[in-house]
């Protein structure tokens, strides 16, 4: 099924219907963001297999759950409006600020090659307390680009997706300080 969108980008044509712009918030948004939950998906995976505490393993599934379901329509509606997956563009322009990948943290919030690294080494409690930190730093700055992208989108698609996400991603970020004081580390 072709989802199209159902309003015109700010950068788009303004017809209702139209497809949104290449330098659009929506189309920004939808690239950045596939990539930021990937990171997300990704690391939720290595903390489920490196620890056997209930609750952090249903976080990790949840995240996995959502935030591949999200991107599976965010890489959707890209593709039905013929737009690249992709960009040799800085990420995050769409926002007007534009970044420049660092030991493979592709934007704000990422962790980096060897912040992975180390989460791909640990194991029990300092799996969980690493895996909860990084993953606040993601969450909060996952949170700051979708409240951008539900102001700036032209979309009704991207805005609600967009609001979604940031309340969501509060409240996981709760959730996520109140575990890791019951760890004995600082959210």
């Amino acid at each position: 099924m072709v989802v199209r969108p159902s309003s015109a980008s700010s950068h788009g044509s303004g017809a209702p219907g139209a497809v949104p712009a290449e330098s659009s918030a929506d189309v920004g948004f939808a690239r950045d963001m596939s990539v930021h939950h990937q990171q997300a998906v990704e690391m939720a995976f290595v903390v489920r297999d490196r620890t056997d505490d209930e609750d952090v393993r249903r976080l990790a599934y949840d995240i996995i759950n959502t935030q591949a379901n999200q991107r599976g329509m965010m890489l959707g509606w890209l593709e039905s409006w013929d737009r690249p997956k992709s960009s040799d563009r800085p990420p995050m322009e769409w926002m007007g600020h534009p970044v420049t990948p660092s030991d493979g943290a592709l934007m704000p919030g990422m962790a980096t090659d060897a912040q992975l690294d180390r989460l791909r080494a640990a194991g029990g409690r300092e799996a969980e307390v690493l895996f909860l930190e990084l993953m606040t730093v993601h969450h909060r700055a996952g949170a700051d680009m979708a409240q951008a992208a539900a102001g700036e989108a032209g979309t009704d698609e991207i805005r609600g997706l967009a609001a979604g996400m940031a309340r969501a991603q509060e409240s996981e970020i709760s959730l996520m300080a109140d575990m890791l004081k019951a760890r004995g580390a600082q959210p």
